[in-house]
């Protein structure tokens, strides 16, 4: 009767054990329930975790606020929350955060019902606003928590990527949204000096060269008028210019001496005004002469002088060189605006009437739109190029960028299309093996890995053929450490959070 006694009073002590333990679980089950409130605005993100409301008791809000302009995190601001029921409510206001970023709310809700969450931010001396959605008040915190359980979805492969994370990387999300995109057509583009950018400078006389500055190499910068070589004739039979322009310069010391002594003459009525005006007229026409050879001789010969300022781009002859007339000497190139020279193949001549823009891709990886880099399609050739078979398009581009002349870059040609796609930026796709995924946010601080099928890209934007609805939020920059984030796989969900 004992031995039965006491297996009966063991096995009540191992239940009474049991449901202490699942007292003490389910507790603990409750206390990780949250209410999670995610609003924007045009300026601000704002994500929130909070108790589940329940009428007489305290609920902790934990809420981030994130610059939408750099996704960083809000460092000072006085923001008021309030929990508003009908035409009352309550509120807090709190002056800085815990945390730059995260600003931390207590709130005891006074009746029962539908609530709705208002954030008020002052910042910066601007006032912003911010709906943070509609929540039940209940009259029983289990009836609260099970609701709150029922709201939190189920994703069970989420990634968790929290704000502080966020904050301290580039990154930043988007609405997918739609927008027109037409056929592409990517090709490589040749950057070519435009007209009048470029200047080559010829010999104007016969002569030998002699360098008149030791930087003279191709890529060094320079001024308008600063004098590059000389192209001397000195020992020349015929053609001597450093004789003509000795004698030029002979010529006009001499007939000024004359002009200045009859001037003096005349004053004593010496001489008639008729020597007088010829002395005069010898003078202007050897000054003329004179002053025409000063431009771009000297007694070293010719003076090869920069035309404008810009970079020497090609060097055509060597020291000691001889040169006739109108042979090229060097070329001089502002670099301001640049030509890309993009040839597409014969079956896109259709589409070439319909080219509305481009993007440049450079070689450093960086995509510019043409529009960015003020540029404009110069042209749209009917004829194919005889070499190439090709059928070359021409773009006109500001070079604020210093692309070299001669080098290739990805050129994306856009042409106009009516019909509306779900588009995406490049940054957002993540590779594996040929399969292309996007992270789809749950809420700022979980996404949801998708697979989706790409179609056309313009360098900057990705056609989403499958895997997308429009409005969905997702990550579209820094997708990669989103996705290390979810090859570690341990992640404390609430790390650098204050609770």
């Amino acid at each position: 009767m004992k031995k039965s006694f006491l297996y009966i009073l063991l096995v009540l002590t191992f239940m009474a054990c049991r449901h202490d333990q699942a007292t003490h679980d389910d507790e603990h089950d409750h206390d990780d329930v949250k209410l999670f409130i995610t609003a924007y605005s045009d300026s601000f993100e704002v994500f929130a975790e909070a108790d589940p409301f329940v009428q007489g008791k305290t609920s902790a809000i934990l809420a981030h606020f994130t610059h939408l302009e750099d996704f960083k995190p809000l460092q000072e601001g006085k923001i008021t929350l309030s929990l508003i029921s009908g035409s009352s409510g309550i509120r807090q206001t709190v002056d800085t955060p815990v945390k730059p970023g995260i600003y931390q709310f207590r709130l005891m809700p006074e009746t029962t019902g539908m609530a709705r969450i208002v954030f008020d931010i002052e910042h910066a001396g601007n006032n912003y606003r911010i709906e943070g959605g509609n929540f039940r008040v209940f009259a029983d915190e289990h009836d609260a928590i099970h609701e709150a359980e029922h709201l939190m979805s189920d994703h069970p492969g989420a990634v968790t990527f929290t704000k502080e994370q966020s904050w301290i990387v580039d990154f930043s999300t988007t609405t997918v949204f739609r927008e027109s995109m037409g056929t592409i057509i990517k090709t490589v583009g040749e950057v070519l000096p435009a007209r009048g950018d470029e200047i080559t400078i010829t010999a104007q006389t016969r002569g030998t060269v002699n360098f008149a500055n030791t930087s003279l190499y191709e890529g060094t910068q320079w001024q308008k008028g600063e004098v590059l070589l000389n192209i001397s004739g000195e020992g020349l039979a015929e053609g001597n210019t450093t004789q003509r322009y000795l004698e030029a310069r002979n010529n006009f010391e001499k007939t000024k001496a004359d002009f200045e002594r009859l001037s003096r003459l005349a004053e004593e009525q010496i001489v008639s005004q008729r020597e007088l005006l010829e002395a005069k007229n010898d003078f202007e026409n050897a000054r003329a002469i004179f002053e025409n050879l000063s431009r771009n001789f000297s007694e070293s010969g010719q003076q090869v002088k920069s035309p404008a300022n810009g970079y020497l781009t090609q060097l055509h002859v060597n020291e000691g060189q001889f040169v006739e007339p109108g042979q090229p000497i060097a070329t001089i190139a502002q670099n301001k605006n640049v030509v890309l020279k993009a040839e597409v193949q014969q079956r896109y001549a259709s589409l070439l009437p319909d080219l509305v823009s481009a993007n440049i891709k450079t070689p450093g990886g960086e995509t510019h739109t043409l529009e960015d880099l003020d540029g404009s399609i110069l042209s749209r050739a009917k004829n194919v190029n005889p070499q190439s078979h090709l059928l070359p398009v021409h773009l006109k581009i500001n070079n604020r960028h210093s692309w070299v002349t001669g080098s290739l870059l990805d050129v994306y040609l856009k042409s106009s299309s009516s019909e509306s796609r779900i588009v995406v930026p490049n940054t957002s796709l993540v590779e594996e093996q040929g399969n292309y995924f996007v992270f789809v946010q749950i809420h700022p601080e979980s996404f949801e890995k998708r697979e989706v099928k790409v179609g056309n890209t313009d360098g900057i934007q990705t056609e989403i053929l499958r895997g997308l609805t429009e409005n969905e939020r997702i990550v579209s920059r820094g997708a990669l450490l989103v996705k290390m984030a979810a090859a570690s796989g341990d992640i404390d969900p609430h790390s650098g959070h204050v609770h």
